[in-house]
């Protein structure tokens, strides 16, 4: 019996390592597929298919979900996403090299539902820290070993 080598699956609105992720996916031999909305133009390259959704709030997440597979690899900033990825059995990644687990997605779902309180209530708060080299480094490292490790278990 075969096993199906993953596919990197990408939130591509708002994703800052998208070439980082075709260059890793290019040294493992593993698809990848950029899901966007109409408002983002990203192109189709060998070992790269593009989806481009409606721009709807949760569109790509949508999309994401009922297309990923156990065992894909999932590349969000998005919580949300990544929580519902997990309990698909998808491995999650973020662009800056955290890696979602069951042991740390429900506080992180926590702490946004704090956050979007505070703001609803009058609070201000800070956005995301600009993207540095060492976050691209830091990415870049946890998503070679991640693919490393499942390679081993299962010999992609």
């Amino acid at each position: 019996m075969s096993i199906k080598k993953p596919t990197i699956i990408v939130d591509g609105d708002a994703c800052p390592v998208k070439v980082e992720i075709k260059q890793i996916a290019r040294s493992f031999s593993l698809p990848v597929l950029m899901v966007s909305s109409y408002d983002h133009h990203l192109a189709a390259e060998e070992g790269v298919a593009v989806v481009q959704v409606e721009a709807g709030k949760d569109s790509v997440d949508m999309y994401i979900v009922n297309h990923l597979l156990k065992g894909d690899v999932v590349v969000t900033q998005d919580f949300g996403l990544a929580c519902i990825a997990l309990g698909k059995g998808a491995l999650v990644l973020s662009p800056r090299g955290e890696q979602y687990t069951d042991d740390n997605i429900d506080y992180l779902m926590e702490r946004r539902h704090e956050q979007a309180k505070r703001r609803r209530s009058g609070g201000k708060s800070k956005g995301p820290k600009a993207m540095t080299t060492e976050d691209r480094d830091r990415f870049q490292q946890k998503m070679t070993k991640v693919l490393q490790s499942e390679q081993e278990k299962h010999d992609i």
